[in-house]
C-alpha cells in the first residue's frame, strides 16, 4: 500500500514539507495509545526476534534508524513501534539554527536516491532534552551530535562536549558527525591532526562524566564514504588508539557521478540511497580489515533490502541503519529486512546473526 499508493502521493509534493508533516504527524500519533497499537501490530510485531549485542548494548534487532529524520527527538514513541532495534536521534546542536537556504531537499526517484544540503537544521540541545526526558524509550537511543556553524573549527570540540555533557544521562550511545558535507569545513575534523585532538578532548570528557554517573556511555564517530583509501589505516588506527567505542560508516557522499542526468544531480549537497551502496560497502570492507574487530562497525549507506543488509554484515559491519529506504520503501522495510536476516540466520544453521555472519565472512575469504 505505501509504494503503490501513499508514496506517489507524498512525492507530489516538496521534499522538506513533506518531511515536516510525517514528523509532526509522528509526534502526534506518538501520543496516542491506540495509534501506537495500531502501528506495532501492523509493522512492529511481524519483526523477527533478532537481537545483536554491539559497544555493549543489547539491541532488539540488527537495523536501526539512521540519524536525520527525528532532529529534535519528537516522533520516539511512535518511530519505535515500527521495529527498529535503535533509533539514532539528530543531529543536534548546542544552539538553535535554522540550517541552510531553501530549498534543500531533493528526490531523485529514478535512482531511489535523495540529496540534501539542510545544514544542521536543529531547534539546539535544550527543546530536544526536554523531549527525551519526557518519553518513555522502548528501544536504545543513540544521540548524533553536531557543532553549530558559527562555531569556529577550531573550537568545534567545545560543541561536542556541550551535547555530552547536557545529554549525557538521556543517550544509550552517541554518534560525533564529523562527516556532514553540509555545514562548512566540516569534514576537515577527519583530517588526522585534527581528529587526533578532538578524540582526545571527546573521550576524556566521556570517561569523566562516566566516572560520575557511573554509566559509561558508548561513543561512535561517523564517517564520510569520500575518505580516501589509503587514509582508511590512519584514520582507523585513531580510532583504535582512543578507545572509540564504534564508527558509523558513512554519511551522504558529494560524488553525485552516479545520478548525472537527473534533475537534481547538480544540486549541491550530499548523496544518499541505493547509488551509495557500493561506496559505502568498500569504505566498510576497509575499515573492517584495518580494525580486526577492535572498534564495531555500524553500516549505513544505500541499504534497502534484506541481501543489501546481508552484503553490508558480510563486509564487517555488527548493526546497520536506515533511512533512504525507509523514506522509499516505507515502514515495513524494518521487518522486510529483518525477516530476511532472520532467514539467512535459519539457512545457515547458525542461532545467532553474529554466527551467521561469521561463517560467511569466513566461507567468502
Amino acid at each position: 500500500m505505501y509504494k503503490q499508493i501513499l508514496r506517489p502521493l507524498l512525492f507530489k509534493f516538496d521534499p522538506e514539507l513533506i518531511h515536516e508533516i510525517t514528523v509532526e504527524w509522528l509526534s502526534r500519533a506518538g501520543k496516542l495509545s491506540p495509534v501506537l497499537a495500531l502501528l506495532k501490530k501492523i509493522y512492529g510485531n511481524r519483526t523477527a526476534d533478532l537481537p545483536v549485542e554491539v559497544m555493549g548494548i543489547q539491541f532488539p534487532a540488527p537495523v536501526g534508524l539512521a540519524a536525520g529524520l527525528d532532529k529534535d527527538a519528537r516522533c520516539i514513541s511512535a518511530l519505535s513501534s515500527f521495529g527498529f532495534g535503535h533509533l539514532e536521534l539528530g543531529t543536534v546542536t548546542p544552539k538553535p539554527q535554522p540550517g541552510n537556504p531553501l530549498p534543500r531537499l531533493f528526490r531523485i526517484p529514478e535512482y531511489q536516491a535523495i540529496i540534501n544540503r539542510m545544514g544542521f537544521n536543529s531547534g539546539g540541545i535544550h527543546p530536544f532534552l526536554e523531549n527525551v526526558a519526557s518519553t518513555r524509550k522502548t528501544v536504545p537511543l543513540g544521540i548524533n551530535l553536531g557543532k553549530n556553524a558559527v562555531t569556529p573549527i577550531e573550537q568545534a570540540a567545545d560543541d561536542y562536549i556541550s551535547g555530552l555533557r547536557q545529554l549525557y544521562l538521556y543517550a544509550d550511545y552517541f554518534a560525533i558527525n564529523i562527516s556532514s558535507p553540509n555545514t562548512k569545513n566540516l569534514r576537515d575534523l577527519q583530517s588526522d591532526d585534527a581528529l587526533d585532538d578532538l578524540l582526545e578532548q571527546i573521550m576524556r570528557t566521556r570517561d569523566e562524566l562516566a566516572a560520575e554517573f557511573k554509566r559509561k556511555v558508548p561513543v561512535a564517530v561517523k564517517i564520510a564514504p569520500d575518505v580516501e583509501n589509503n587514509n582508511i589505516p590512519s584514520l582507523a588506527g585513531l580510532l583504535i588508539r582512543h578507545q572509540v567505542d564504534g564508527v558509523i560508516a558513512t554519511n551522504t557522499t558529494i560524488d553525485h557521478s552516479a545520478v548525472t542526468g537527473s534533475k537534481h544531480a547538480d544540486e549541491t549537497g550530499g548523496l544518499s540511497g541505493k547509488p551509495l551502496k557500493d561506496r559505502a560497502n568498500e569504505v566498510t570492507a576497509l575499515l573492517f580489515h584495518e580494525l580486526k574487530g577492535r572498534v564495531p562497525i555500524i553500516g549505513v549507506g544505500g541499504i534497502f533490502t534484506a541481501d543489501d543488509a546481508w552484503q553490508r554484515l558480510v563486509a564487517g559491519a555488527e548493526m546497520l541503519q536506515i533511512y533512504t529506504g525507509f523514506i522509499y520503501n516505507g515502514p515495513g522495510a524494518v521487518a522486510d529486512i529483518v525477516n530476511g536476516l532472520a532467514k539467512r540466520v535459519a539457512d545457515s544453521g547458525e542461532n545467532t546473526l553474529s554466527g551467521a555472519v561469521i561463517k560467511a565472512r569466513l566461507e567468502n575469504r
